[in-house]
């Protein structure tokens, strides 16, 4: 597990965005609603919210260091 600030991938947030499967998602109406990611993936959950509190995006910090 990381513990600190996420390096950022300029390649890694377009492929998220322009991905065939949220296209899919999106449009099919396949989107779970807000919060209920543990019955979709429950081990996936887990992860992503132990990730999220233990390390930060480096340019929302510097948004609120110059803010």
């Amino acid at each position: 597990m990381k513990f600190g600030f996420r390096k950022p991938s300029v390649k890694k947030r377009i492929s998220a965005r322009t991905s065939l499967k949220r296209q899919m998602v999106h449009r099919g109406g396949f989107k779970m609603p807000r919060g209920y990611g543990w019955v979709r993936n429950p081990k996936k959950y887990a992860y992503n919210k132990v990730y999220n509190r233990t390390t930060f995006d480096i340019f929302k910090f510097l948004k609120k260091l110059f803010k």
